[in-house]
């Protein structure tokens, strides 16, 4: 089998197939209307990234020599162009559902979205005030002068292409101003009434004054563009001088890169497009139509005015009592593994891990691994007081991590100030692993703890990213967490081998390449066989082979993919056993569970990596095995509850529909909802027999 001979999708064009998932929620009546502008903000943020980074990508492989090009498994300017085409369909339903949808929403609760032409007497007072007080230092008005004035577009910067004419000699001209989104709030309070919320947006206020800018001219019409630039860093294969001055180097150069998106209000005339594609030498390549208004990621700071009922309900993160109710924090993990799954549950057990192994005077060493990381951090803060009160703290902290490098590095800096050792990333491979663990003196001598997550340590994140950590003192796994933090630590390889954790660049590739060979053996040999993969994206070609090859010999394979799924479910002769699902809610599902039958003796893992090419061969990613029974038959009820999911789960196939899957004849099963009240009983069970057995 190779890329020609079977189904494959390119992981571009599947992930525009997710994003358009995420639209949907903006258009799904059940979605309260405050969080379906949410969803156009997170269409559009995700967009906004894709353009930065993957087109980016894909415009300089246009440029690359035709030796290179012919390695390729794709041609550069067919996936472009097809990238192109969906957005711009995607873009007009967009711009449909904001014009058709939202705004009629918002007046049924009166809040009206005005433009300059429905202002009154006073509010077009209050506008000339505001543009005056507060904007006029901002706007930069420039006429532009084809291949002599030509400014500068910052990045994600908006501005007003102006089509003019000179009062004197009656000749065309065209301007642009700058709507200064980056210094004021892009929506603005009018004076209301009684029981109305009046808005504009920046960009109508701009326009309102424009003339004033102008005075020499009569503006016939304005437009809206902005300008996305390339973003990468391109310094993931370097293996030679110093990694950290050249992503510090980098990351100056982030916004003022090349352009990758120049996109423009569709209703612009052709005379001015054309004058702004050729004075700012923008490529065909480059060009997207939009509506009205762009940098529609703002649409996260949406005035809600205190409409609660028009947001979700609250779901109040769940307490996991045995630990944070528990007199000895680490006495209670060695009696047994525990299980945490946030949001649904609190984030204060992980907090408390670090904190309380700040304090406790038998904690000898902390290591944790970061790959992002929250502004706040009391976990980040509980290792300064750690390294303050005597105790050996380190930690690895991933600068590659895309956009949030400056970040990272300004952690690694106040860690290293406070006396924590700081080992950063490796060129040319990305350390991913979500682990830590702490060594705690004891009668019986050191003993190690460890946490297992599949996401970040970040207090942020985990308030909406869906993900699942093991706290454990099995010595199969902190044995082997402690031995992996070696190898970060000297870059020695280990004379011991990975047998229970799958390490990248280790054992995971040829361990999960290993059962899944082991399905299809039993399957040939007549025995029930299935393998179940919860991840955020499938893309590996190899991995993808596998997956055929075992439906072609009869295993049942049930896929849950968030995101890219280049593999195509449900083709004739190649996926037939094949089903595959996608949850899009008010959680991202970011945790990755993988479960192999293996003749009625499972094999769970849970995992940090998806199956990329980038997490599975250039990556230190990990993958952990659950072994308690209680927990696996927990982590079985999580898949079971999202595979009957028949109000959020969309149908992966070859059409790139994404339709919902209906089960009319069944209850409506919302799996998030479904998964926290499931924990809720859990944990309300487990404060009960803790009351049944305390003594009276």
């Amino acid at each position: 089998m190779d890329l020609e001979t079977y189904p494959y999708i390119h992981r571009d064009i599947s992930w525009l197939s997710f994003n358009y998932r995420v639209l949907q929620e903006a258009k799904d009546p059940s979605v309260p209307l405050m969080e379906k502008i949410k969803f156009l903000a997170i269409y559009s943020s995700n967009l906004n990234e894709f353009f930065r980074v993957r087109v980016a990508n894909h415009r300089n492989l246009l440029r690359v020599g035709k030796k290179t090009k012919k390695k390729l498994e794709f041609e550069p300017k067919k996936i472009l162009k097809e990238i192109l085409e969906i957005v711009n369909e995607q873009q007009v339903e967009y711009s449909e559902i904001f014009e058709k949808s939202i705004i009629p929403e918002l007046k049924k609760q009166h809040i009206y979205l005005l433009r300059r032409t429905d202002l009154n007497h006073d509010q077009i007072e209050f506008v000339e005030n505001y543009f005056k007080d507060n904007m006029l230092p901002f706007v930069q008005p420039v006429v532009l002068l084809h291949g002599k004035i030509r400014p500068f577009l910052n990045n994600a910067a908006l501005y007003l292409a102006l089509y003019m004419k000179d009062k004197e000699s009656g000749k065309e001209e065209f301007a642009l101003t700058k709507i200064p989104s980056d210094h004021l709030p892009r929506f603005v309070i009018l004076p209301s009434g009684n029981n109305h919320h009046n808005i504009i947006m920046l960009d109508d206020i701009v326009r309102h004054n424009i003339q004033w800018l102008f005075p020499g001219y009569d503006i016939i019409d304005s437009f809206s563009i902005k300008l996305s630039r390339d973003a990468e860093l391109y310094i993931d294969d370097e293996f030679s001088g110093d990694l950290i001055a050249k992503i510090k180097a980098s990351l100056g150069k982030r916004n003022v890169g090349p352009p990758s998106r120049f996109v423009y209000d569709r209703e612009m005339p052709e005379v001015l497009s054309n004058f702004l594609e050729q004075n700012f030498e923008i490529d065909k390549y480059d060009l997207i139509p939009e509506g009205r208004y762009h940098n529609n990621f703002d649409f996260f700071h949406f005035p809600d005015f205190g409409y609660k009922y028009l947001e979700n309900n609250p779901l109040p993160p769940i307490p996991y009592s045995p630990l944070e109710e528990s007199e000895d924090f680490f006495e209670t993990i060695k009696e047994k593994d525990h299980l945490i799954h946030f949001p649904y549950h609190s984030y204060e057990s992980v907090i408390q891990f670090f904190e309380k192994a700040a304090v406790d005077p038998s904690i000898t060493h902390i290591k944790i691994i970061q790959y992002r990381v929250a502004k706040k951090s009391r976990i980040m803060n509980a290792l300064i007081q750690a390294v303050k009160l005597g105790k050996q703290v380190s930690a690895f902290i991933e600068v590659k991590a895309r956009f949030d490098e400056e970040q990272n590095l300004e952690w690694g800096e106040r860690l290293e100030n406070a006396g924590i050792k700081v080992q950063y990333s490796f060129p040319g491979l990305k350390v991913h692993s979500k682990l830590a663990i702490v060594r705690r003196e004891e009668k019986e001598g050191g003993k190690l703890y460890a946490y297992l997550s599949t996401g970040n340590f970040n207090e942020d994140t985990a308030k909406i990213y869906s993900d699942l950590g093991l706290f454990t003192a099995d010595e199969r796994l902190v044995g082997e967490s402690a031995r992996l933090f070696s190898f970060l630590e000297t870059v020695k390889l280990p004379q011991q081998q990975f047998e229970h954790l799958l390490v990248g660049q280790f054992n995971l590739r040829p361990k999960l390449e290993k059962f899944i060979d082991q399905e299809i053996k039993n399957a040939q040999n007549g025995k029930e066989a299935s393998i179940t993969l919860k991840m955020n994206s499938l893309e590996d070609d190899e991995m993808i082979q596998r997956l055929y090859l075992a439906d072609q010999a009869g295993v049942k394979v049930n896929l849950i993919i968030r995101g890219i799924c280049s593999l195509v479910p449900k083709m004739k002769g190649f996926s037939d056993n094949i089903d595959a699902i996608s949850i899009v809610d008010r959680f991202l599902e970011h945790a990755r569970i993988f479960i192999f039958h293996n003749d009625g003796k499972e094999k769970i893992y849970l995992s940090s990596a998806d199956w990329m090419t980038r997490n599975l061969s250039y990556r230190i990613e990990t993958a952990f095995p659950i072994y308690d029974k209680e927990l696996r038959t927990q982590i079985r009820d999580f898949i079971r509850i999202q595979n009957h999911d028949n109000t959020k789960a969309r149908i992966i196939d070859e059409t790139g529909a994404n339709e919902y899957r209906k089960n009319k004849s069944d209850l409506a099963v919302r799996s998030q909802l479904e998964t926290y009240y499931y924990i809720k009983r859990k944990m309300e069970s487990v404060q009960f027999d803790a009351m049944e057995n305390i003594e009276i």
